[in-house]
């Protein structure tokens, strides 16, 4: 039977290419504007580490003394000072942790046909790697000594490393940042977690950095910080080890637990360190806290997903809704003018029903053209949206689960819009029609 309502659809629709033809383009138009800006939003919320996202947490304290002004919402802060990154790294409880930070360098090789370039980098903890699933395709990290030790080793990515040698294993050689020589531990696969979530503080949607390289390197080569600063109390700073015993806040910090018993222990232990704090004369609120973020929740914290980008798919789909009110019109149109068929087929027997899903049918088979149509308009979208903005170079793309998305939708809006039209032609009398044939 399916068959047949899906051969009388296709007959129904030759008979009216234009009018047909109009209906697949306002269902296309409407989806490819409705998927261009789903996609977007769908690639900006999508959690790039969700296999461990509830065992890697952003740590949070509350340094800061009443009434600063230096907190969010929730006054707690989003990054730490170095002097609690140091006490924080002693602690056993987690299975992995990290300090980082953003910084840079002029780079060179030993090669003098290339010009030094100007790069930023991650001054980071071994663990880092293994934490966020970071993927070698040489090599691997420095061993877990170099995070007390600072020594001048480097891990590149596969784009640099395509820069500086050609591609290839070059672990080994030496590289020069800001004319310092440092050997290449490791060489990473192509990497490019979006949103960059280990560190929201620096943009949400840039690229990885193309150096990592111990943090313990800090105070060594008194590393600068290429990221942001905050501060909530005046601070005479004349050096660089007064910039790391300061009140400022510009490092990220990040631990692994992997088990509910270990997140109340560390949890236990920021409580612990809070108070020692306090004794030392920091932490000055009395009811100073910590807090620890999942990835998920902190994406949602630092409101990844701007308030604009929901709005934009809400009227992107409100737009949707309008080619829908257009396409009910034309079906209306065309269903009634053949109602003389309609009540023949009815006075030959067929119920309501068959006539119902016969119609019902029809505007589905529309509607898989539209969703096809949208697809391509949406992916017009999108390159136009890739070629435009350099923000969302890496967002502006469907994935799987929007291209499934995108006939679902169009089916789905269709057979909506199809329901009165449908309806209103399957109430036809067929009296009124034998009458007049």
């Amino acid at each position: 039977m399916f068959h047949y309502y899906l051969r009388l659809a296709w007959l129904s629709i030759r008979k009216t290419p234009v009018i047909s033809s109009l209906m697949v383009l306002a269902i296309a138009v409407g989806v490819g504007l409705a998927m261009t800006s789903l996609s977007v939003n769908h690639m900006m919320s999508s959690n790039p580490i969700a296999d461990k996202s509830q065992q890697l947490f952003a740590v949070q304290l509350q340094s800061q003394a009443e009434d600063t002004g230096a907190g969010e919402e929730d006054d707690l802060l989003l990054q730490q000072t170095y002097q609690d990154v140091m006490n924080l790294r002693r602690s056993q409880v987690p299975l992995r942790q990290t300090a980082m930070f953003k910084t840079g360098f002029a780079v060179q090789s030993d090669n003098p046909d290339i010009a030094p370039q100007l790069r930023s980098a991650r001054a980071t903890d071994r663990d880092f790697f293994a934490m966020f699933e970071v993927p070698f395709a040489f090599g691997g990290a420095w061993d877990k000594g170099v995070d007390e030790n600072g020594e001048r080793v480097v891990v590149i990515g596969a784009a640099l490393n395509q820069e500086l040698f050609g591609g290839g294993d070059n672990v080994g050689k030496e590289i020069f940042l800001n004319q310092k020589p440092f050997r290449i531990l490791g060489i990473l696969r192509e990497w490019n977690p979006q949103p960059n979530y280990y560190d929201l503080n620096n943009g949400a949607f840039r690229k990885p950095e193309q150096l990592f390289l111990p943090f313990s390197l800090t105070p060594v080569d008194e590393l600068s910080s290429w990221g942001n600063t905050r501060g909530w109390k005046p601070e005479n700073i004349v050096s660089f080890e007064d910039f790391l015993q300061s009140e400022l806040h510009w490092l990220q910090y990040w631990v692994e637990l992997d088990s509910e018993q270990q997140h109340a222990d560390y949890e236990q232990f920021l409580q612990g360190y809070i108070q020692q704090q306090k004794q030392l004369g920091r932490f000055e609120q009395a009811d100073a806290k910590a807090d620890l973020k999942d990835v998920d929740e902190w994406l949602a914290y630092n409101a990844v997903v701007s308030d604009d980008s929901n709005v934009l798919v809400g009227l992107s789909f409100l737009f949707l809704a309008v080619c829908l009110v257009n396409t009910i019109g034309l079906l209306l149109s065309k269903f009634l003018r053949r109602a003389p068929e309609v009540g023949v087929r009815r006075a030959l027997g067929a119920t309501r029903g068959q006539v119902f899903i016969q119609h019902l049918v029809e505007v589905s088979l529309l509607g898989v053209g539209g969703g096809v149509l949208g697809i391509v308009l949406a992916q017009a979208g999108l390159w136009l949206v890739r070629t435009t903005s350099g923000r969302y170079q890496d967002l502006a793309q469907m994935d799987l689960a929007m291209l499934l998305a995108a006939p679902t939708i169009a089916i789905a809006a269709s057979i909506i819009a199809g329901l009165y039209p449908a309806w209103k032609i399957c109430r036809t009398q067929p009296s009124l029609y034998l009458k007049t044939q």
